[in-house]
């Protein structure tokens, strides 16, 4: 962890040194971002503050998609075939939807479906939410299905009902098994979240196209908005492997 920290901390260095010598460039424009110069300092900081809106939207669509992946996963276990059915329905429906249809259809249209107003931000919410849900149903299906048929057996001859049973015997284990896809669906989140720039909240991704706009200079400004989500998605994979790692010493 250490050492991936140290790597975050030298693309941050090396990012300043770079606008700090090719500033006066005459076919580059890293003043626009420079932070050796006033207005560099103002976009940049300018640029950084949407990142609270990138991090909440993805936290708050990863915990939902979460609690209902795992909702629609258990229907799919279920012996009868009903709830089977409902389960891939479910699945295959919100898996086929391109996410930002999705995005769109929920901002525009489910205000006048439901007769409510919505924000950008949860419509954003909302909409990544559900479509993650169906991926990280599967997750669980799969997780859940990984465990031995023993482990299942030996929690029935205990009494245990079922809602024990899947408290304290099987997705304790289901989870250790599926946290790297459930990280890699934390990933997947961040960076999904820039989609909802086009319905107008200011994430990063917003802010970029905005700041672009007034200086025309996409090159410099993109460039800054590449390194933010590579240094972002780089701490959550660290904090994830540190995560597995840990749980894997528990076991032990």
């Amino acid at each position: 962890m250490v050492g991936w920290m140290k790597l975050t901390k030298g693309l941050i260095a090396g990012l300043l040194l770079t606008l700090l010598l090719t500033g006066c460039g005459a076919n580059w424009g890293w003043y626009v971002v420079s932070p050796s110069t006033e207005s560099g300092r103002s976009n940049l900081k300018f640029l950084i503050d949407g990142l609270g809106y990138t991090i909440a939207l993805s936290i708050c669509a990863i915990v939902i998609s979460i609690v209902i992946g795992l909702l629609i996963a258990l229907p799919g276990l279920a012996k009868g075939r009903a709830p089977r059915t409902m389960n891939r329905v479910y699945v295959e429906c919100f898996r086929a939807i391109p996410i930002l249809v999705l995005l769109l259809w929920v901002y525009y249209g489910l205000p006048v479906v439901l007769d409510i107003g919505i924000t950008a931000f949860w419509a954003g919410v909302v909409a990544l939410a559900i479509s993650d849900s169906a991926f990280e149903a599967e997750i669980f299906r799969g997780g859940i299905q990984s465990i031995s048929k023993g482990q299942i057996e030996a929690a029935d001859s205990l009494g245990l009902s079922y809602y024990d049973k899947m408290r304290y015997v099987i997705l304790p284990q289901a989870i250790r098994r599926i946290l790297p896809p459930l990280g890699n669906q934390l990933v997947y989140m961040l960076k999904m979240s820039s989609l909802v720039s086009v319905i107008g909240l200011s994430e990063l991704t917003r802010r970029a196209n905005e700041l672009v706009v007034t200086e025309y200079r996409p090159l410099e400004i993109y460039t800054i908005l590449v390194l933010e989500y590579l240094i972002l998605i780089l701490i959550v994979s660290v904090g994830v492997r540190w995560l597995e790692k840990k749980m894997r010493a528990d076991e032990q």
